[in-house]
């Protein structure tokens, strides 16, 4: 939908208003804006024919107006310039992420962040499985019957398995069968090294052949464990924070909301449309198409590793926020988020 530079003019001053004040937007209050200039009466015009045009609506039989979804998506789409965060704002950004290469810790810092800054929930999906790549194996003996394999995937996870087994495994064994495992695999998603291994072991190899068996299968045993326990899941800070906001004051809003967070099930199913995405995806009010999210917007973008997307991360909050500041945070949260997994992906 395009307006004319006066409609347009009208619809931004309208929107940013409403989400500075909280309240319904009168055509005298938009009229004394010193950069639309125009007469009370013009304004009443423009905003009638925006009422026609679904973008904006009256709550109440008040004068004022206030945006509808459309109206908000025309004004993310056309009319937001993300502003660059504050000096301060970038500091806590970095100190957060600065020295520290564990993983896990990155994206717990990288949800608490989000929140933080725009106090809102912050989110950041887990690496899928179905994107997470393969690295490196290793085994070392516990004893005669335990083996502990040592997994690492391409974004920089270490997760160990032990392993018993009937059958001992000399050491030149192990090394054998990690070395085979490394040399094959290295760069392919978990989900490909498990059909690799498959068809690997149907056919005539005569590498797979001369590697102890038994080794192989509790490589694969490592790799089936690793993708069972680590399904999609999503990091949730600060939702408690929304409490706050007046927009979501209803009790019935606030449970849904709430239940949400609880089963991540639609955060999961909404996030995870952002993968594919190049920048930040905007998500407002019944866009999303889950009536939990009904009253909220979520901003989101991917992250990567090596440039590999590997998840997204995101923010919850009112579709009454101020759009340019959250949409500049969860950008450079996302870049600051890749440089640190990617450095840690390397050390």
């Amino acid at each position: 939908m395009s307006l004319d530079l006066r409609a347009e003019n009208v619809l931004k001053n309208l929107v940013e208003t409403y989400i500075h004040d909280g309240q319904p937007v009168g055509s005298r209050t938009l009229s004394k804006l010193p950069q639309l200039g125009v007469s009370s009466a013009t304004v009443r015009n423009v905003m009638a024919d925006l009422e026609e045009l679904g973008l904006i609506t009256s709550p109440h039989t008040s004068a004022g107006r206030i945006p509808t979804v459309q109206g908000y998506r025309l004004f993310v789409d056309s009319m937001v310039r993300a502003n660059l965060p504050t000096q301060e704002a970038i500091s806590q950004l970095t100190d957060r992420f600065e020295g520290e290469s564990d993983p896990e810790k990155l994206i717990a810092h990288a949800s608490d962040v989000l929140s933080d800054l725009t106090q809102f929930a912050g989110m950041v999906v887990l690496p899928s499985q179905s994107l997470t790549r393969f690295h490196q194996l290793e085994f070392m003996r516990l004893s005669k019957s335990r083996v502990l394999a040592i997994l690492v995937t391409e974004d920089g996870r270490v997760q160990n398995r032990v392993l018993s087994s009937a059958e001992g495994f000399s050491e030149s064994e192990l090394v054998q069968a990690a070395n085979f495992f490394n040399h094959r695999y290295k760069g392919n998603t978990l989900q490909d090294v498990r059909r690799l291994l498959v068809e690997d072991m149907q056919t005539d190899n005569d590498e797979m052949h001369n590697i102890n068996q038994s080794a192989i299968q509790a490589a694969s045993q490592v790799i089936a464990e690793e993708e069972q326990s680590n399904q999609n899941d999503v990091v949730v800070s600060g939702e408690q924070k929304l409490l706050g906001v007046p927009d979501l004051c209803q009790i019935e809003t606030l449970q849904k909301l709430f239940d949400a967070f609880k089963t991540k099930r639609d955060l999961l199913d909404l996030l995870d449309r952002s993968l594919k995405a190049e920048g930040v995806s905007v998500f407002i009010g019944e866009e999303s198409g889950f009536s939990s999210l009904g009253e909220c917007s979520v901003i989101a973008s991917p992250y990567h590793v090596d440039g590999k997307v590997i998840g997204t991360l995101g923010v919850v909050g009112p579709t009454r926020m101020s759009y340019d500041s959250v949409i500049s945070v969860v950008d450079i949260t996302s870049k600051l988020l890749s440089q640190a997994l990617s450095g840690s992906s390397q050390s």
